[in-house]
């Protein structure tokens, strides 16, 4: 036998024995939890929230773009939008009034990420050109008309698909990159100050596709990647990942941390969402859409509301599911979403105080409650590719690839 015959029997016999003790780690696990969170909510008599009969509308739609919507986030004081189109442009928008501040060219058009600074006054942004640029939205306009580039993040060896400035921090930012890592960036330099993965055995194996800061402790944030893991990592250890979690059967689009920072969600191409424990590294609890659907749709991106109470998910048919995180029950598919405010009850978290809440039309299936938009005007006509709710949580804007945002709140 040749040298790399043998080779090729060890890597498969190597290869077996690494998804056996997988296997045998998954049902350990399994052991160990007794129950999820539904199931304890539901043991303590806990019920869903009924709705109030307010009719509310979605506000206002934001039309600016010529391309597909990649990206969008608010600022910290709720009133602005920053939206990444695939037409090569930024629009930074006026919630409040629809109105465009700013409309910024890019230097690459295939841009995929948009972050706001945590003052407002910056603005970030990557994609296939591997490159995170800045822009001061203060600095005056070149000759061209145009805002120039105030700062360009070089280093990374694959496209960038997610950025996010460090909570309370102008200066450094975290990015995600199809190289296999994550870099926290020091703006003021350009320089990379650590980089996570890559070349050390605990990295992701496949691309990163999101990243998510702590925001009760900055120094942790966790990535999502398409070998199906999320990994939890600590800024000031870059050498290897805090914990790694398991799951999901296909590529995490998204991850973001609940609002306590003790848990996180994820979304992935298995078409479900999870929540997981960042303390005890166990999947809490999974939201996977109603039974009986031929073509399972993936999940782009998620949100919290401020409680935690509810989670916002988009997919790629379009629809955007608002869960009842202890429950694990749909409360709305937001073809059209419509808020109204009611008082959160108490829950076995201690972590719900006040939400935006929804009210739509009901339908059963399979004996439980799902709300369905399905003929309702100002649905979006194409993939949910973004949500994000404002900092106060009164209002939840969405991005989509039919080139549209839709803002909806309280009326």
């Amino acid at each position: 036998m040749s040298v790399l015959g043998e080779l090729k029997e060890r890597h498969m016999a190597a290869t077996q024995t690494l998804n056996a003790l997988k296997h045998k780690l998954k049902q350990k696990r399994l052991l160990l939890l007794d129950t999820d969170v539904a199931g304890y909510a539901r043991s303590q008599g806990k019920t869903p929230v009924t709705f109030g009969p307010t009719d509310l509308v979605c506000c206002r739609t934001l039309q600016g773009h010529t391309g597909k919507v990649y990206s969008l986030d608010w600022t910290p004081e709720k009133n602005r939008i920053v939206s990444a189109s695939q037409d090569g442009r930024l629009i930074v928008w006026n919630a409040l009034t629809s109105q465009k501040t700013h409309a910024i060219k890019l230097p690459c058009a295939w841009v995929m990420t948009c972050a706001f600074s945590p003052g407002g006054q910056s603005v970030a942004c990557g994609g296939l050109d591997s490159v995170c640029s800045i822009f001061n939205l203060n600095s005056p306009n070149d000759k061209d008309g145009n805002l120039p580039v105030s700062r360009m993040l070089t280093g990374h060896k694959g496209y960038v698909s997610s950025c996010q400035y460090v909570p309370d921090e102008e200066t450094h930012l975290i990015t995600a990159s199809g190289d296999q890592t994550c870099v926290l960036w020091d703006i003021t330099t350009g320089l990379r100050t650590s980089v996570f993965g890559g070349e050390f055995q605990s990295g992701h194996t496949g691309d990163v596709l999101s990243v998510s800061i702590n925001g009760s402790s900055s120094r942790m944030f966790v990535s999502g990647s398409c070998d199906s893991t999320v990994r939890l990592w600590d800024t000031r250890v870059a050498s290897r990942a805090v914990r790694t979690f398991h799951g999901h059967e296909g590529d995490v689009n998204t991850v973001r941390f609940f609002p306590d920072g003790n848990r996180f969600g994820t979304g992935s191409d298995d078409g479900t969402c999870r929540l997981f424990d960042v303390r005890t590294g166990h999947q809490l609890q999974e939201y996977s859409r109603p039974d009986g659907e031929n073509e399972v749709p993936q999940v782009t991106s998620i949100a919290f509301s401020i409680s935690g109470r509810l989670l916002f998910a988009g997919y790629t048919n379009g629809d955007c599911y608002v869960w009842d995180t202890l429950l694990a029950k749909v409360y709305g598919i937001l073809f059209r979403v419509v808020l109204q405010f009611l008082s959160c009850p108490s829950t076995v978290m201690n972590v719900f105080m006040y939400d935006a809440w929804l009210t739509f039309q009901l339908k059963f299936l399979n004996q439980q409650v799902v709300l369905n938009l399905g003929s309702l005007q100002n649905s979006h006509d194409g993939r949910i590719s973004c949500v994000g709710l404002s900092g106060d949580g009164s209002a939840l804007c969405t991005g989509s690839w039919d080139t549209s945002l839709k803002v909806s709140s309280h009326l």
